[in-house]
């Protein structure tokens, strides 16, 4: 009987120590205390720069587009205004997008050269793809942790990167995703992943960050990827050329500029 007993707590030992290290990793923050700081990350006050959007199908053909974009963070708002450059198929397209710290609806607009006017983005139109993209509209802007109920269930190491993985579950039962589950670096407090679920809890898309840099002070992702598993379609972005803290203008942020087409 002995030996019987020891064998089982044998086993019982081999089994904990195979066990994943999530099951176990403890944290000194909370759920909400990750993804304020997530979303408190020190950040410019400005900045611009050239975005390249590829997008790739199953096959892997691709569409490679060009984007001059410019992001002004000021008091509790974020402007955002993106102008397309090539090809010439969307060339003179632009986007913009003013988030609030105090609401949780985004003032979205895009113009589109053949209609020749700037057209506002309802909330019935938050769920629609971005110009073909793995991002919808309402991926295009802002969250506000006080949106979703947040958990932490577990802690993975991530391309040897400590990360705290985050279930946020959405307080408006008709949001267009079910849940999301986000990698948190504890270290740069960058959301290293992103899994996002569709209204039937199934794995709808992921992002991925594939590189960040720290520049002047703070850390910039650069490049990331939208996978979308359902599609079988996923779009790269990579961020060239950043200027931080440059001063950019107010009156850069309107639909009157989007209409020129240039900065």
């Amino acid at each position: 009987m002995k030996n019987n007993i020891n064998h089982k707590a044998m086993i019982i030992l081999i089994v904990l120590f195979s066990l994943p290290a999530l099951l176990f990793a403890q944290t000194s923050y909370s759920a909400d205390q990750v993804i304020d700081k997530v979303y408190n990350r020190a950040t410019p006050t400005d900045q611009s720069g050239e975005l390249i959007m590829t997008l790739e199908n199953s096959q892997g053909d691709q569409r490679i587009r060009t984007i001059e974009q410019d992001i002004q963070e000021k008091e509790s708002e974020t402007k955002k205004i993106m102008f397309f450059t090539a090809p010439a198929d969307v060339r003179g397209t632009s986007f913009m997008s003013f988030s609030n710290d105090n609401n949780a609806n985004d003032d979205q607009w895009i113009y589109l050269p053949a209609l020749k006017k700037v057209k506002r983005i309802s909330s019935g139109s938050s769920n629609d793809y971005f110009m073909g993209s793995d991002f919808t509209y309402d991926d295009m802007g802002e969250r506000l942790p006080s949106e979703d109920t947040h958990s932490i269930i577990g802690e993975e190491t991530i391309n040897n990167i400590h990360c705290i993985v985050i279930e946020s579950i959405p307080h408006d039962s008709g949001y267009m995703y079910s849940k999301t589950i986000t990698w948190v670096s504890d270290e740069y407090w960058i959301g290293m992943k992103k899994e996002f679920y569709d209204e039937d809890n199934d794995l709808l898309k992921t992002l991925t960050v594939s590189k960040y840099e720290k520049i002047n002070d703070y850390w910039m992702i650069t490049s990331s990827e939208m996978n979308n598993i359902q599609k079988e379609h996923k779009t790269l972005i990579q961020l060239n050329n950043l200027v931080l803290d440059s001063g950019i203008q107010d009156s850069i942020f309107s639909t009157r500029t989007m209409t020129r087409g240039i900065r």
